[in-house]
């Protein structure tokens, strides 16, 4: 193979024409490709958040890409700023032919960055760099994963006895189930996640976010939503990608605890992708020692820890946007308490700048 160059785009702010079908060919044939490498979410969050996007490629002597990373340039007042890959995402980071051209591209984040005056980059997946300046992050987070069963019955049995009788009840409980993408399934959704996330104590991501990677990714994404007497006491968005469901944006009403209308929603999205083709069902990353990391172990996955990768300039610390850190013990707590028309107002406005 011949040695690859770097070629960063500083003023990239989205995949210009002559790029898009080579960045979309890469992504489609590489197999450690996730939906976060790909110009449909990168695109999507750079309209939701502003954030501009930039690209990073390494190409051999003919021009064929080996190697891509995007970076969106994440900018908050409360939080700082540094080059996340990708923004909004779980997953990601250097996607790459071999290990020589992940090394280019981890140089070519950096040396972007530096051209940046950015203090930061955030890398949520893929190799770990090793070169100056980058570390490993670990002990943090854990993702969860697990094959799907053959049918609803495999399903049930797979889940542990103590869950499993939850989702039983769930069933029993005269719930119903539906799944959509329009106006008003959107509309319901982002008002149960942002009671959702009010009540844990974080801000809630803008509207305009879930709907424009609804519209990205097209029927490789929709909706599920949990009803109790008419009304959605629970809703996820999810992602399908390469046979997998990944429920990604989801949560409930203060009800949905009681109705069990989480344990539905999921034992129901299994049933959903089932029906769809896929075959894995991707729970996501939870941090260590939360709730949402004890709750997606009851279910029987087994966590998997996650590595990160972090660039800092010398002398810089990274940016703190862990909501358990002690640094927000007393935000989060007074955050709960907002009227819920409030955290909607302010919420966005400090979330988009989480990345």
């Amino acid at each position: 193979m011949n040695a690859p160059t770097l070629s960063p785009r500083p003023d990239f702010a989205g995949a210009p024409l002559s790029d898009a079908a080579a960045w979309d060919a890469y992504v489609a044939a590489h197999p450690q490709a996730t939906p976060f490498h790909s110009r449909a979410w990168c695109e999507a969050i750079t309209r939701a958040t502003g954030h501009r996007c930039h690209l990073i490629t390494a190409r051999d002597a003919t021009g064929v890409l080996t190697g891509l990373l995007p970076l969106h340039h994440v900018r908050s007042p409360l939080f700082g700023q540094a080059l996340v890959g990708s923004g909004f995402a779980v997953d990601g980071g250097l996607l790459a032919d071999d290990p020589a051209v992940a090394a280019t591209l981890a140089e070519g984040a950096a040396a972007m960055a530096a051209s940046l005056g950015v203090p930061s980059v955030e890398l949520r997946g893929g190799a770990v760099p090793t070169g100056t300046g980058w570390t490993r992050e670990e002990g943090v987070y854990a993702g969860f994963a697990r094959d799907l069963a053959a049918d609803d019955e495999a399903e049930l049995l797979a889940i542990p006895r103590k869950q499993r009788a939850e989702v039983r009840k769930a069933l029993a409980g005269g719930l119903t189930v539906t799944t959509g993408r329009d106006a008003a399934v959107r509309a319901a959704h982002h008002a149960v996640y942002a009671e959702s996330v009010r009540n844990l104590g974080t801000p809630v991501f803008p509207k305009a976010l879930f709907s424009h990677v609804l519209d990205a990714f097209g029927d490789a994404a929709d909706i599920l939503e949990v009803r109790h007497d008419g009304r959605v006491v629970a809703s996820v968005l999810s992602l399908y990608w390469r046979g997998v469901v990944m429920p990604y944006w989801g949560g409930g009403t203060f009800a949905a605890r009681g109705l069990r209308a989480n344990e539905l929603m999921y034992y129901a999205l299994m049933r959903h992708a089932r029906g769809r083709g896929c075959t894995r069902f991707d729970f996501g990353r939870s941090k260590l020692g939360t709730g949402p990391f004890a709750y997606k172990k009851n279910w029987g996955f087994e966590p998997e820890p996650r590595v990160y990768a972090r660039w800092l300039a010398p002398g810089e610390r990274p940016r703190d946007t862990n909501p358990n850190s002690a640094r927000y013990r007393l935000q989060v707590d007074l955050w709960k308490k907002l009227p819920l028309w409030a955290a909607n107002r302010i919420g966005p406005l400090i979330a988009r700048g989480l990345g």
